[in-house]
């Protein structure tokens, strides 16, 4: 238990949560990202 109160009671155990949550979101969104960008037809220049 000793964990959990380190986790979400110290200032460095939510800085933690937040890092994780926001990799989680890039990674999400740079594979959305390339996906859609390799789905479009290439441009002549």
């Amino acid at each position: 238990m000793k964990l959990w109160q380190d986790l979400f009671g110290t200032d460095y155990g939510l800085m933690s949560i937040a890092g994780i949550i926001f990799m989680i979101f890039m990674g999400i969104w740079f594979v959305r990202f390339f996906i859609r960008k390799a789905s479009e037809p290439p441009r002549d220049q």
